[in-house]
């Protein structure tokens, strides 16, 4: 299924982007990475994904095939897709109320229905314009599906 499949990585850091298109890791956040890897469920090792040298670990180039590495800002751009799922763990923290709701909005407007919408630990829809149009589906991992 995954090679029907096209993730979309944004960001408005030209730099945090080129990073993640390479796929370029400290070592020392490896510890993390696995451990989460590990309570997915995963049946294989995360290290099976990377090969590590020099400090770093490099992920295999096949997890990058299906991803599109795209400048994006909440801010100022308008949707540009319709997608199923929608990550952006946080980065709402980070805004006032009125560009919390602009994003919330265009996250609403690019979910299809019963698309699903992941928020970080601190964020929330509850204050926003466009609650009503999400229902609770994990709450204490902040999921929510467009209803």
């Amino acid at each position: 299924m995954l090679d029907r499949t096209t993730l979309y990585a944004t960001d408005i850091n030209p730099e945090a982007l080129h990073k993640a298109e390479q796929g370029l890791y400290p070592l020392d956040r490896l510890q993390a990475f696995t451990e989460n890897h590990r309570l997915s469920g995963s049946p294989c090792s995360l290290s099976e994904y990377y090969t590590a040298a020099y400090g770093s670990a490099a992920f295999d180039r096949s997890l990058r095939k299906n991803v599109v590495f795209s400048d994006h800002s909440l801010a100022t751009d308008s949707v540009f897709a319709e997608v199923q799922l929608v990550s952006c763990r946080n980065v709402l923290i980070y805004f006032d109320r009125s560009l919390q709701d602009r994003a919330l909005g265009l996250m609403k407007d690019s979910l299809c229905r019963r698309g699903f919408l992941g928020l970080g630990s601190k964020e929330s829809l509850m204050f926003s314009q466009h609650a009503a149009a999400f229902r609770d589906f994990v709450v204490t991992e902040r999921w929510f599906q467009r209803c």
